[in-house]
């Protein structure tokens, strides 16, 4: 009986743990307070249901022969990279304990206590489901936490494969790669996805497909990217499900406005610049557009279109954080050095719009912003 005893605190220990666990980085790390306070009291009436046992569960206790902390120091299978397993593995932990609870307490004639943990099992079950949805959420609207959305481009890599190009941009620090190959045939692309979704999963950096939501199934990508005229977004949702990114071009304020009431997670502002990277792409939009969803649109976004190293500066002034360069980056000798020089000319300009923010500042340090190629300022 001592041993059944031992069985439930153990399981009971482990159940709470995993809920603390849970607790902290929503209280902490979301600072959500609805789930936060979901998990604690789950937490706390597991306690309370265990209450009349507490003599015998630490009168069985016996932590110093437990075989189990031996075997976990020689393994390595519960190492953790990510908030993400974090959860999973604290969940599965809660929601199995929580049925060795069931199974012992009715051996302990303690069926009553045991129906109630089957109800609080389930509860489990549906609150790890909410906090993961929540999860996916939280990590598709990070999705652009980065200064340079890379794209491939094949026609203009100098001869070079995707792969290879893919390579560069991954050694240079790039945090999103999308493919975008219009004229290969699927087989093809198929065979370079799976080569980048490799390369792209060694750098822990996220891979969008452009307009093909079946290739970026079959990959496993991060993403995927459509236009205007490709499948819905609401359908594209349905089939990759909320665990992966959907973004969207735009090109008109109107369609900004209506996709933020679809399921999307970011958005393409563009074509700023003229360009002839696509063969069906609509009119420059300007500065004018960018500066509007700037303004008006609560979605991240990458500006695209035309933007080379010496136009980049009155995008980055307008207030884009991201911005993706086509042929200025695959069509580079040096990869590398190109996307250094890059950056270098989007500090500058964020340097620039520190100094013109700060009114009072008319020393020899405020610049004023020269003018881009169009003319504009």
């Amino acid at each position: 009986m001592k041993t059944l005893w031992r069985i439930v605190d153990a399981n009971l220990n482990r159940l709470t743990e995993g809920l603390r666990v849970i607790e902290d980085l929503m209280r902490f790390g979301w600072e959500d307070i609805r789930y936060a306070e979901e998990v604690k009291k789950l937490r706390l009436d597991m306690a309370d249901l265990f209450k009349a046992f507490r003599e015998r569960l630490i009168d069985s206790r016996d932590a110093g022969h437990d075989p189990g902390l031996a075997i976990s120091q020689t393994l390595a299978a519960d190492g953790r990279r990510t908030t993400e397993e974090i959860i999973a593995a604290n969940f599965k932990r809660t929601e199995e304990a929580a049925r060795s609870l069931e199974e012992y307490l009715k051996l302990l004639h303690c069926y009553q206590a045991a129906k109630e943990v089957e109800v609080k099992r389930f509860k489990l079950y549906q609150l790890e489901q909410a906090v993961v949805r929540q999860s996916w959420r939280r990590k598709r609207l990070r999705c652009l936490d980065t200064d340079i959305y890379g794209i491939t481009a094949s026609e203009y890599s100098l001869g070079r494969s995707n792969p290879e190009v893919v390579q560069m941009m991954l050694d240079a620090g790039i945090k999103v790669i999308q493919y975008r190959e219009k004229e290969k045939k699927m087989a093809e692309k198929y065979r370079e996805c799976v080569a980048i979704r490799d390369l792209t999963a060694k750098y822990g950096t996220k891979l969008i497909v452009n307009d093909d939501v079946h290739l970026a199934l079959a990959v496993a990508a991060d993403g995927v990217h459509l236009g205007q005229d490709d499948l819905p977004v609401a359908k594209a949702r349905e089939l990759v499900g909320e665990g992966m990114i959907v973004g969207l071009s735009t090109h008109s304020p109107e369609q900004a406005r209506e996709a933020v009431r679809q399921p999307v997670d970011y958005i393409g502002v563009g074509p700023i610049y003229r360009t002839f990277t696509k063969k069906d792409v609509c009119d420059p939009v300007g500065l004018e557009y960018l500066e509007y969803v700037v303004n008006h649109i609560d979605l991240p976004f990458v500006a695209i279109g035309g933007i080379k190293e010496h136009n980049i500066g009155p995008v980055i002034r307008k207030g884009a954080r991201t911005v993706a360069l086509v042929t200025e980056i695959v069509g580079a000798e040096n990869i590398g050095k190109k996307i250094k020089d890059i950056r270098a000319a989007i500090a500058r300009a964020k340097e620039m719009v520190e100094d013109v923010s700060n009114p009072n500042d008319s020393g020899p340090g405020r610049k004023d912003y020269p003018a881009d190629e169009t003319g504009c300022r």
